[in-house]
């Protein structure tokens, strides 16, 4: 497939620097950028087909882990938000197993959309990772199985929906709710939100939308899935720096293999 019966173009030009422009501010000042109907029907349906063939080489795990994703701290407590232990459970096929000729090999390697998520999240260059895994995945979600709350390490996300199951898997978030480079963890706002204290706002979005998020200041989760219908979510992951790989222990966590 080419671009052009990959993504609409007529909706979302990717050369059309005024178009640019606006995905800039308004990843910038709302923290998230939602594209509905990024990807062309026959396009998704072809993600749809190839995510479900795929499905039965993902690695399925379940992980205990910190809203902060670092280590115990001994300082505090084990109910402490520092270390108060959330659930992850999910499958994941690798870059390795996505097909040469997917859309979503097209999509990733395409300069235009290179270039598109470069101005829209203000990086100056974006490279794929080095190790043979990490650049694209395809993540499952069945039924119980959910995203636990969570800061993101990196400063941007791209993802591409391809199946929404027919309840719960709902994306929560609350912006800005730490301020990381300012090493503000804001232990209190946490545990207000792990307690049920707040709400947290709920992002819609259907199978074929592109998604921008910033997320290492912004806690977010994706709700268990209620039916039995698969949620496929696509994980485009690109590095600032040439020649990056995920860490072995990363990689061991995240696919249950190196290579």
């Amino acid at each position: 497939m080419h671009i052009a019966e990959i993504v609409d173009l007529d909706a979302y030009p990717l050369n059309d620097r005024a178009f640019l422009d606006r995905c800039n501010s308004t990843l910038n000042e709302v923290g998230v950028l939602v594209l509905a109907d990024f990807i062309r029907p026959a396009a998704l349906s072809a993600l749809v087909t190839e995510s479900l063939a795929g499905q039965d080489q993902a690695y399925f795990c379940a992980q205990d882990h910190s809203v902060y994703l670092t280590p115990n701290n001994p300082a505090y407590p084990a109910d402490h938000p520092a270390n108060k232990q959330v659930v992850s459970s999910k499958g994941c096929i690798c870059d390795d197993v996505i097909s040469p000729t997917s859309p979503l090999r097209t999509l990733y390697d395409d300069p235009s959309f290179r270039d598109f998520i470069k101005h829209a999240t203000g990086e100056t260059a974006l490279h794929p990772y080095a190790d043979p895994l990490s650049s694209i995945n395809i993540h499952y979600a069945n039924r119980g199985q959910e995203l636990g709350w969570h800061f993101d390490n990196s400063s941007f996300a791209t993802t591409l929906l391809i199946q929404k199951p027919d309840a719960g898997s709902r994306f929560e978030y609350i912006k800005d709710l730490r301020d990381a480079d300012a090493g503000e963890m804001n232990y209190d706002g946490v545990a207000a939100l792990l307690n049920g204290e707040v709400q947290p706002e709920i992002l819609s979005m259907n199978p074929g939308a592109l998604v921008l998020f910033r997320g290492r200041n912004a806690i977010h989760r994706v709700s268990p899935n209620e039916s039995d219908k698969t949620r496929m979510l696509a994980v485009l992951a690109y590095n600032a720096e040439p020649s990056v790989s995920l860490s072995e222990s990363a990689r061991m966590t995240f696919y249950g293999r190196l290579d």
